[in-house]
């Protein structure tokens, strides 16, 4: 006998184009209802063209069609605002009291360390006026969506993702607004983007403690903070900048990240440690909160980032990331 779960279960199959997920997945499913072999199913409408939405439709009937003693099926959709249909798991920012630190490979290898255990992973690029992460992923394919949404792009693993330079006519185009622009810009992404069903959005902030960061920490449901620092002396300073920041927006801080830590020189088997000794412990107990990794200097890496395939990097420290993040989020450290 057909039941509404079944008919849920044959949806899975169908596919946003855009996006490459599922229906369900994108929570576009808003109401199935079963009734002497007539099954009809509720469709948000939400960033996708008439186009998509007569594919969707067409898949959709064949999927359910299959199912025992279904002998119709109709489906039908309505407008439904992209905001009323995420679901998202945890929602974490990364952040840093000053600039070239490294957050956007951090949030980069977190997002991909997150991916490989079979997670649903987003990124938000909330650095408008230096956005990176399309580049290190090899994207540019610009957002599709309609009046109620617009769909994020996928990376070749899966993540979703958008940012500023998605939506640019050329990613080499400069983003030349204030405040109060970069804020509203930034709230759009939260509220206007179908992320569906996600466990992780990562958010990738801008440098600093002012209107972007804030913005962030004040419109997002964010579970916590990651703090990415690198070994020099006025570290300790920037993190508790960051830190005193997390704790005034009462954001709890999940973990703190090391980038530039060594350089690895095969030939001598030796780390260099080019910007000074390790600081990572004595940050982790700066901020209370557990160190959940070190990032080497490493050239393959910094290539891979340039070529657009971060996803393909092998590194110990992608497993390390993904899984003491996600240990991290789930103990909610306070």
């Amino acid at each position: 006998m057909t039941t509404e779960d079944r008919v849920i279960d044959s949806l899975e199959s169908v596919l946003v184009p855009a996006v490459q997920r599922s229906i369900v997945g994108m929570n576009l499913v808003r109401e199935v209802t079963v009734n002497n072999g007539s099954v009809t199913i509720g469709l948000a409408s939400t960033g996708l063209v008439p186009g998509a939405q007569d594919w969707i439709r067409d898949k959709a009937c064949e999927a359910v069609r299959d199912l025992p003693e279904v002998q119709e099926v109709v489906v039908e959709y309505s407008a439904v605002e992209a905001k009323d249909l995420n679901q998202i798991g945890n929602i974490i920012a990364i952040m840093s009291g000053k600039g070239g630190v490294g957050k956007s490979l951090v949030t980069s290898l977190a997002a991909v360390g997150l991916r490989r255990q079979g997670l649903e992973v987003g990124i938000l690029d909330a650095d408008i006026t230096g956005p990176s992460i399309p580049r290190m992923f090899g994207i540019k394919g610009a957002p599709s969506g309609n009046e109620s949404g617009l769909l994020p792009v996928p990376t070749k693993t899966g993540i979703e993702v958008m940012s500023i330079n998605l939506i640019l006519p050329s990613e080499d185009d400069a983003v030349i607004w204030r405040g109060p622009l970069i804020g509203s810009a930034i709230k759009q992404f939260g509220e206007e983007v179908l992320w569906g069903k996600l466990d992780y959005l990562l958010i990738d902030l801008p440098p600093g403690t002012a209107d972007a960061p804030l913005t962030v920490l004040q419109s997002f449901p964010v579970s916590g903070v990651v703090i990415v620092f690198t070994p020099q002396d006025l570290t300790a300073m920037i993190v508790r900048k960051a830190v005193r920041m997390a704790q005034t927006m009462e954001k709890p801080v999940l973990g703190v990240v090391e980038n530039m830590a060594h350089l690895y020189v095969p030939e001598i088997d030796k780390k260099i440690e080019l910007f000074g000794p390790s600081r990572a412990h004595e940050m982790a107990r700066a901020a209370s909160a557990p160190l959940l990794g070190q990032l080497p200097i490493d050239p393959a890496l910094a290539k891979l980032c340039d070529e657009g395939r971060v996803e393909v990097y092998d590194g110990d420290i992608v497993r390390q990331l993904g899984e003491a993040l996600a240990k991290a989020a789930a103990v909610k450290v306070p």
